[in-house]
């Protein structure tokens, strides 16, 4: 049975939340959970629920790495007993398949690199975040890990975010777009145009050029590469609009009495519609490039986003992510040191 570490003290609203979704999680998904926090909290809260036939741990941990900690590499050094640090190091020694953070992104990304480690290859991790489309979900790489990137660090993002896709959603031969102000090879800024250069040099990956913003939603790739700081800019938009738009909906179907009405004949299609741009959906971003797998949830999750949070933890473990992305690393290594001969 798959293991799952959760550290349970990050997050706007831990640890009530994170132990409601964990409770959730353990008692859909058929999996082990290891909560990692303050001993005494966690078993309070998990008291509030029938747990106790549940594959459900407690591993205590003294410490917390705030979310308003301004040097959070330095944090994890300082603080070993921390919860983030002790539920990667469940990790590290094999004690659990995958690690859930809610917490700061920067101490989760400082101790997966620390006690897991960066797989060969890859000179920087990114985080791979899914994000809805019309016709399917999109993985976006990077959505935040590196605000500055060369464009070879971009062309890693392709690769890592094509094994994602492959090892999720089973896609034998994902299309690649990269992120830009125009669909012309010759548009954007110098890094784009380097990457653009790599990515459409490489016949092992299915890149079908540049692709705007208006274009991912329409789902016309499977992975979108980008720097973390325009990926941010963009998920974070795109959470944004998602729910200003589901705010309007809900406004204008309670306006007036037909209103209402017609609303609550269509309430199972508007149920849907919401799930669909709900981020809390797909549960967290997949930091790729460490040796372990690690979903990074938003910080505002509530038990619903740390619930799925915790299968996509499940499923990356059970799909050998991390296995693809050294396999798909080495291939494209092997296949440089070949050309250099």
């Amino acid at each position: 049975m798959t293991t799952i570490a959760v550290d349970a003290m990050g997050g706007d609203h831990a640890p009530v939340e994170i132990v409601h979704g964990a409770y959730l999680a353990a008692k859909e998904f058929g999996i082990n959970v290891q909560l990692i926090g303050v001993k005494d909290l966690l078993e309070k809260e998990l008291k509030k629920y029938d747990a106790f036939n549940l594959p459900i741990q407690i591993i205590h941990a003294d410490d917390v790495i705030d979310m308003g900690e301004l040097q959070p590499a330095i944090s994890v050094r300082r603080k070993p007993n921390s919860s983030i640090v002790v539920a990667m190091n469940q990790v590290a020694n094999g004690l659990a398949g995958g690690v859930v953070a809610a917490g700061s992104t920067g101490a989760a990304a400082s101790a997966a690199l620390l006690y897991l480690k960066r797989i060969e290859g890859i000179e920087r991790p990114c985080i791979a975040a899914v994000v809805p489309s019309r016709t399917k979900p999109v993985i976006l790489a990077d959505a935040g890990a590196n605000v500055e990137a060369t464009s070879q660090q971009l062309f890693q993002n392709a690769l890592m975010g094509v094994a994602l896709s492959k090892g999720i959603f089973k896609l034998g031969n994902p299309k690649v777009g990269l992120l830009n102000i125009g669909e012309e090879p010759g548009k954007g800024n110098t890094l784009v145009k380097e990457t653009y250069q790599l990515l459409v040099n490489d016949k092992t990956l299915n890149f079908v050029g540049n692709v705007e913003g208006r274009d991912v939603p329409e789902g016309v790739c499977d992975v979108c590469v980008c720097d973390g700081f325009v990926g941010n800019v963009f998920l974070k938009t795109a959470e944004g609009f998602a729910k200003m738009v589901t705010a309007l909906l809900r406004e204008e179907l309670t306006r007036d009495a037909v209103s209402k009405i017609g609303a609550y004949f269509a309430k199972g299609s508007f149920y849907r519609l919401r799930k669909r741009v709900d981020y809390s959906e797909y549960g967290g971003a997949q930091l790729l490039g460490v040796k372990g797998v690690c979903i990074i949830a938003h910080g505002s999750s509530k038990h619903i986003a740390i619930k799925n949070a915790v299968r996509v933890a499940k499923e990356a473990v059970e799909a050998n992510i991390i296995t693809i992305l050294e396999s798909m690393v080495n291939s494209y290594a092997n296949k440089e040191e070949k050309s250099k001969r």
